[in-house]
Parts: structure tokens; C-alpha cells; sequence
């Protein structure tokens, strides 16, 4: 086992692995921006190293600082998190050549499944359900033109390098596809550096579905059943619930060995997920592999009853995972409370706390990194807390999440939780039938 991780990311997810790390009794080193001086992962971490200024690309991004803080406190493993550097190969790499454990994935399976079509094109080989469309990217319009009438409209196009839902545009007919293929590679090329498109059948009254893995080096995976992902706004993620309202116990069946399939098909070590599309018929297509913890793991560990935080560090130090599959045993909701103001079109709400009381009681779980006092900076992400709830069945956990919203005090700032509350409420929310477009009819006036 390891003797000292660092922990190469901030907020709730930092004090997270902190957390995890101090219950196997490994020491830990925080790393922070001069932005984060005073979050507390850098209280709680054993050792706490300033990795420069406030700017991502100069802190958290850095991995020649992130390497220094290593060496200078002899860490002998590396945890990522999620975001920032936590899908970056070369990073990955880097940790290899100095001799640090990186926990997370090789930098081969991390770019095997990086770029979406080459990804597609791994799982289809494994036999993986992918959705019609493209064989890798398009080399012109026309190509695309022709496929789309091959398969039907309607599709989308999609960035191979994208995420976030830049890149993306549906096409309805012929006589959208030049606009859409020149608006599409233009904020590809923007956002990421790279403007190869690719495209696929558009999925109809889509549900977006994850399955949670694990793996060892041994060559045995598992997973832990999925995760419903589907209340989105502009492709991030709201709230996330387990098990899904959509999905029967063949369909689940199903998707989990599909996932184990994908997985063991590039031998995948430690924690990640095989994301899918479900259609209104309960078809699935692979969609793409998340190779890190996800930001919604305590949903999946709520209802199985495993510390994924703990098991992605087994892993790493050569640990074999679990005999069999895990399937829920009850129910779980996370709502993502962010700094934003959802009355008015989520703007962002940075600031300081002037007043901060969390929820608690039975079956509520509460991840952040805030307190009385703190200040959120604009710098980076706006989530600020993780509400987490489970109960026997999915009502008693909506109203359960209903209750713990409303002890749920933050002041000095705007956040979401009006917003989840009016959600808890929602007719179609609570009925279970409902697509990735939920948002765009959800009212948001009168929060």
C-alpha cells in the first residue's frame, strides 16, 4: 500500500480522497492554488503545497508543478480526482517516468478511449452495442452527406476531441448539413484544438445511462450497476439517480455486461464508466468511457455499500477487486448544489459565505469543501456542495432530498437549491419518464 498520495485537485473531491486515505492510514498532500489557500483540503491534507497562482493553467493544469510538490514531499502516488488532469495521458505518463503511481489509467487506455471515435470503434469490436453512424471521422461534407442518408436523418455531428456539448449539432436534412458541418468544426477547432468530426444516428427520447466499473490488474472487472444521468442542462449534469426509473432488471443485466465486455476488451484497471444511450424502445448504444471517478460516485456507494474512493486506491496498489457484480439495494439521489442563480439562466454566483447550515438526519449525506466564512472563488468550477440521499424507495428518497434541500442554508451567495426543490416536486420528475431534454420545458420562473 502506499505510503503518502497527493492529491492533484481541489474542493469536495480532494477532501473526498483525503478522507479515504486516512481511513487506510496513508498520509496526504494537498496542492492548491493561491485562490484555495484557505479550502479545507488544505486544513485537513497532512501536508499542503501552494502550486501557484489562481489560474487553472498555472496551478491545477501544471504538471511540472504538480510533479515538484510530489518529489519535494516524496508522495509515492498520485490521485487525480475528476476534471482537471485526471484524463490526461501525458500526465499519466509523466507520473510513470518519475516513478509515482498515478491513480487513474495508463496513459493507453486513457488515449484509447479519449478520442471518441477511436473509442466507438474499440467497443464495437468488442462486441459493445454503438449507435450507426461514421467508421472514424469524416474527411468531407459530402461523405457525411451520404452516410446521414444511408442511416436516416436524423444525426449529429460530433466533435471527436469534444465534451460539455461543444462541437455537436443535429441535422435534420440535406439542406442543414453545411451549416451545421461548418458551425460544428469551427467550435471544435475553438474549444479543443482539433476540428475532426464524426457522426451518428441521432437517438430518439434518449435516457444517458452510466454503468460503474471496476478493475483490477489481474484481469477481472465487475461493475456496480448504473447510474441515470438524463436531468441535464446543456449536457452537464444536475442531479443523478440510482437505480434508474427507466431501466428493468434484463435491461440492466445487459448493459452491466456489455460494460464489463468494454472494459476487460482494453484490460482496464481501477475505477471508470462505460456511458450509454437508451432509446425509447430501451435499445442502448455505447456513447463513451469516463476513465476516472465520476463526480456522482456516492450515489453508487450509498446503495451498494462500497467505498469507491477506497477500491480505486486498492487497485493502484495491486489490490483484486470483488467477486461479483453489485446490484442496488436501495435507492439514491444526488443533487449537484452549484454557486449559480437559476432565475436567471444559471449566471454564476461567486462570494463569500455569510451563513452556512447543512442538512443531516437519516439517509442524507452532505460532500463539500465549504463553511461559514469561505469564500468560492471565480476561478473554477461553481459546484459547492454534493447532496446525497438514499431511502428503501425512489418517492421516499425524492421527499427525503425534498426535506434535506429545505434544511439546506447558504447565504451570501445564489445557488441551485431552489431549483432542485421545485424539482423534487415535479410531476414528470417524480413519474420517472423523462429524456436528456427535460430541461428545455422545466420551469424555471417563480424560484
Amino acid at each position: 500500500m502506499f505510503k503518502k498520495i497527493l492529491i492533484a485537485n481541489r474542493g469536495e473531491i480532494a477532501l473526498r480522497v483525503i478522507r479515504a486515505c486516512k481511513e487506510l492510514n496513508i498520509k496526504t498532500v494537498a496542492v492548491y492554488s493561491t485562490a484555495d489557500k484557505d479550502s479545507l483540503h488544505v486544513r485537513f491534507a497532512d501536508e499542503a503545497v501552494c502550486i501557484g497562482p489562481a489560474p487553472s493553467n498555472k496551478s491545477y493544469l501544471s504538471i511540472q508543478n504538480i510533479i515538484a510538490a510530489a518529489e519535494i514531499t516524496n508522495a509515492d502516488a498520485i490521485h487525480p480526482g475528476y476534471g482537471f488532469l485526471s484524463e490526461n495521458a501525458n500526465f499519466s505518463k509523466v507520473c510513470q517516468d518519475y516513478g509515482i503511481k498515478f491513480i487513474g489509467a495508463s496513459p493507453e487506455m486513457i488515449n484509447a478511449m479519449g478520442d471518441k471515435a477511436s473509442a466507438k470503434a474499440t467497443m464495437k469490436k468488442a462486441g459493445v452495442p454503438t449507435i450507426p453512424g461514421s467508421e472514424g471521422l469524416l474527411s468531407t461534407m459530402e461523405e457525411g452527406i451520404k452516410i446521414a442518408n444511408k442511416i436516416k436523418y436524423p444525426i449529429i455531428l460530433k466533435a471527436t476531441a469534444g465534451g460539455g456539448g461543444k462541437g455537436m449539432r443535429i441535422v435534420k436534412n440535406d439542406a442543414e448539413f453545411e451549416k451545421a458541418w461548418n458551425d460544428a468544426k469551427a467550435e471544435a477547432s475553438a474549444s479543443f484544438g482539433n476540428d475532426g468530426l464524426y457522426l451518428e444516428k441521432f437517438v430518439e427520447e434518449p435516457r444517458h445511462i452510466e454503468i460503474q466499473i471496476l478493475g483490477d490488474k489481474f484481469g477481472k472487472v465487475i461493475h456496480l450497476s448504473e447510474r441515470d444521468c438524463s436531468i441535464q442542462r446543456r449536457h452537464q449534469k444536475l442531479l443523478e439517480e440510482t437505480p434508474s426509473p427507466a431501466i428493468t432488471e434484463r435491461l440492466r443485466t445487459k448493459m452491466g455486461e456489455a460494460a464489463v465486455k468494454g472494459a476487460k476488451s482494453i484490460k482496464y484497471e481501477g475505477a471508470g464508466t462505460i456511458e450509454f444511450l437508451v432509446d425509447k424502445n430501451l435499445d442502448f448504444y455505447f456513447m463513451e468511457m469516463n476513465t476516472r471517478i465520476q463526480v456522482e460516485h456516492p450515489i453508487t456507494e450509498e446503495v451498494t455499500g462500497v467505498d469507491l474512493i477506497k477500491e480505486q486506491i486498492k487497485m493502484a496498489a495491486g489490490g483484486k477487486v470483488a467477486a461479483k457484480n453489485f446490484m442496488p439495494m436501495k435507492f439514491a439521489i444526488e443533487c449537484r448544489i452549484n454557486a449559480e442563480d437559476p432565475a436567471n439562466g444559471f449566471r454564476p454566483s461567486p462570494g463569500k459565505i455569510t451563513n452556512l447550515h447543512l442538512p443531516g438526519g437519516y439517509g442524507v449525506r452532505v460532500d463539500t469543501h465549504c463553511y461559514n466564512g469561505y469564500t468560492i472563488p471565480p476561478n473554477y468550477d461553481s459546484m459547492v456542495a454534493k447532496v446525497i440521499v438514499s431511502a428503501p424507495t425512489r418517492d421516499e428518497a425524492r421527499a427525503r432530498m425534498k426535506r434535506a434541500l429545505e434544511e439546506f442554508v447558504i447565504e451570501g451567495v445564489k445557488t441551485t437549491i431552489p431549483f432542485h426543490i421545485k424539482l423534487m416536486d415535479d410531476a414528470k420528475f417524480a413519474s420517472g419518464k423523462f429524456t436528456t431534454a427535460f430541461m428545455e420545458t422545466f420551469d424555471l420562473s417563480k424560484l
